[in-house]
């Protein structure tokens, strides 16, 4: 694949006091479906303690993954749920969800996570609240020449075996992966069939394709120089998908999440929590909230 794009995280934060490192696009939409990534990433409780206190959304899908520490997840559907290290979960928020996330005593020894946004289409935004999580399953990894490769989401084929996520249902038929290289490995990223994804009827010059580097280093593996352009953790890379990129660990190695989705395509308006198609429906979200509509969580 052909690099088209790079994009560096920078600090923020949210919730009651949490530090993130976030990027985002909610107006040009270079990551649609995608519109935004925050990680987590600390051993000093202090920058996590306060967590996320009750909270709504509408008209997005959050999918979070942790690799250390952990959350407890509550919301007004009744679901309360224990996210540790190595689970995944998906809340398809639809008309309104209220929920909280916050910190397990276990991630006192610090905490590493992400949640991702996803956009919703029109059609979808008012529908019922949906919720999944990887509960007792393992998910599906592979190894192969020093990469290890774990499906958070979606179907893949990857080094020739099939690995299907029980996450599969994700807005704009995302896919989402965890691979982790050792140190210099390499790997030809690309989309064909043969390659990382199955055939799921998205057309392959639609696909949006980004690669996130939360630890280490990558660089283009093509050696036709000398001097190789290295990207480093924090940068999201947006590849062209319908060209081969070989990439390269640093010597230290590299964890990065590979993103692939099709482009929703519409137009979006946002304000805080809420993600939506118009001014007037984000003052409808607004109000439905205000107005006790999207419900409370039973403690």
């Amino acid at each position: 694949m052909k690099l088209l794009s790079t994009h560096q995280a920078h600090k923020a934060m949210d919730g009651d006091g949490v530090n993130i490192r976030r990027v985002a696009d909610f107006t040009k939409l270079g990551f649609d479906p995608f519109l935004m990534i925050d990680e987590i990433k600390s051993d000093d409780e202090s920058d996590f303690i306060g967590g996320f206190p009750a909270h709504p959304h509408r008209g997005i899908e959050t999918f979070t993954y942790i690799l250390k520490g952990g959350f407890e997840h509550r919301d007004q559907l009744g679901n309360v749920k224990a996210i540790r290290g190595g689970d995944v979960q998906w809340m398809s928020t639809g008309s309104g969800v209220v929920h909280s996330e916050m910190p397990l005593a276990d991630s006192q020894d610090g905490l590493h996570g992400f949640q991702i946004w996803l956009n919703m289409p029109a059609k979808d935004k008012m529908r019922p609240a949906r919720y999944q999580d990887s509960g007792d399953i393992v998910l599906p990894q592979t190894n192969l020449d020093g990469i290890h490769f774990k499906a958070l989401a979606g179907s893949w084929n990857f080094a020739g075996k099939y690995l299907n996520s029980p996450l599969s249902e994700l807005a704009g038929k995302a896919k989402i992966a965890d691979l982790t290289f050792a140190a210099n490995a390499k790997a030809d990223i690309s989309l064909s069939v043969n390659q990382l994804n199955t055939d799921d009827g998205c057309e392959l010059q639609k696909r949006f394709v980004g690669i996130y580097i939360y630890s280490g280093s990558l660089r283009e593996g093509l050696q036709v120089a000398s001097f190789s352009e290295s990207y480093q953790a924090g940068q999201i890379l947006v590849l062209d998908s319908q060209e081969i990129m070989p990439l390269q660990a640093g010597g230290e190695g590299a964890g990065v999440l590979l993103l692939v989705g099709e482009p929703i395509n519409e137009a979006v308006v946002h304000m805080g929590p809420f993600v939506m198609n118009s001014q007037a429906e984000i003052r409808q979200a607004i109000e439905d909230y205000q107005m006790g509509r999207f419900g409370n969580i039973e403690q």
